[in-house]
């Protein structure tokens, strides 16, 4: 009855507690010898959170994060656009957590490890094959740093949580070819710097070809008063741009892309210095892959970034990870470890993480930065002169109901999995 999980991040993780919460055996298998708190910022969105209050995770995310109050968009002049509240604020009955994504997963590694046990989560077993048996799958491992054998593991089913360069997902689509860069690139790190707005702000300024995100990830300020700040600086490089190669932990060389960026000194928010400042900075390219018509095969399916990896646009990429999860542990409480599972859980989140990437691909809601840069590149006087009040509401309004996180419809809901519930 074992679940084998591939993959040790967020969504392997929270996949493991809620088994495990709901009395199924589960092993992860994690390909990196050592599970380490790297990556910078991320947003867990309020349906999400629920989900981990459910898993009893609450005081632990309160005690990490930092209670995200507000979303507020500037042009790249630093003159406001639109601005809503979230979490408690916006009327959820759960607040959005701003946190550092090797917290996050930290602490779900800590609690994983205490409740199910350090031995059944295995590191440096990278997946390789995997084989049906008569009633269930065997998967087969390998340490990847040495290319020996980690051993073979039969379970009821698999679940490829292993990320946008999933070894599952190139098995079962060997003709897909490396994530679609679509030419933009982030430059991303994390400064100790003094708040700014309301303490608890989320910011987006600029446009599609050059934008700048800031939020803080401490809750406290440290003992020169500053709280850590993440930061975001994203540019659409021009066609002549050689794109070096995708990865994901480039240093990244301030003279790249800090001369952008030199002008943004808003009277709410010193951009260059935070920049500056910065200890240790990163370069990603912005990429994705094409929605698959199918996850799951046989006694195998996909999740998360394996499944749908999309834009960090909407601070969507871990909170629908976690949603995965939920829903597989729901499925397999009404079906069993089961195919049937596995297929009730790809009929319900297929659709709706396909119509998500390519909203993502679209902007989402930062659409409203793009629509006031093409109408009002020399800046304007009040927001509403470029863009109505209705199109900013039916812009904001439209990614929440494609993202599932509504306020009246999410707080009608129960959880996906409750707390009290047991195979």
């Amino acid at each position: 009855m074992t679940v084998l999980i591939a993959g040790g991040g967020i969504g392997g993780l929270t996949l493991a507690l809620s088994l495990h919460g709901i009395g199924v055996p589960v092993k992860v298998f994690e390909s990196v010898a050592e599970l380490k708190p790297l990556g910078v910022g991320i947003n867990v969105l309020p349906h999400a959170v629920r989900e981990l209050i459910e898993l009893g995770l609450m005081d632990k995310l309160d005690a990490s994060g930092v209670r995200t109050r507000e979303l507020a968009y500037f042009s790249k002049h630093g003159k406001p656009i639109w601005s809503e509240p979230r979490g408690l604020e916006a009327g959820y009955k759960w607040p959005q957590f701003s946190i550092h994504r090797g917290t996050l997963q930290q602490l779900l590694l800590d609690t994983a490890v205490e409740r199910l046990g350090r031995d059944n989560i295995l590191t440096s077993h990278h997946l390789t094959r995997w084989t049906e048996t008569g009633d269930g799958v065997r998967a087969d491992f390998i340490d990847k740093s040495t290319g020996k054998a980690a051993g073979s593991y039969e379970g009821a089913i698999l679940i490829a949580a292993d990320g946008i360069h999933s070894a599952a997902r190139e098995k079962l689509y060997p003709n897909e070819g490396p994530p679609i860069w679509n030419g933009r690139i982030l430059w991303r790190g994390v400064t100790p710097a003094k708040a700014f707005l309301t303490g608890r702000t989320m910011i987006m300024a600029g446009h599609e070809i050059l934008k700048f995100v800031c939020y803080p990830i401490s809750k406290e300020p440290d003992a020169a008063g500053n709280h850590q700040i993440n930061w975001v600086a994203e540019r659409h490089m021009p066609p002549t741009y050689q794109w070096r190669r995708e990865d994901y932990n480039r240093t990244a060389r301030l003279e790249e892309f800090l001369p952008w960026f030199e002008s943004w000194q808003f009277d709410w928010l010193d951009v260059p210095s935070l920049i500056k400042n910065c200890p240790h900075a990163y370069e990603y390219p912005l990429v994705d892959r094409d929605p698959v018509s199918q996850w799951t095969f046989g006694r195998v399916t996909l999740m998360g970034d394996a499944a749908h990896p999309m834009y960090p646009i909407g601070s969507n990429g871990a909170s629908q990870a976690i949603l995965d999860a939920r829903v597989i542990t729901r499925e397999i409480l009404a079906h069993g470890p089961t195919q049937a599972a596995l297929l009730a859980y790809e009929a319900e989140r297929r659709p709706a993480t396909t119509d998500l990437v390519l909203l993502n691909r679209k902007n989402g809601p930062e659409q409203v930065m793009q629509l006031v840069e093409e109408r009002a590149p020399d800046g304007f006087e009040v927001v509403t002169d470029v863009l109505s009040q209705k199109e900013l509401e039916d812009i904001a309004a439209n990614y929440k109901r494609v993202a599932g996180f509504q306020v009246e419809a999410l707080n009608a809901k129960p959880a996906i999995v409750s707390k009290d519930a047991r195979a």
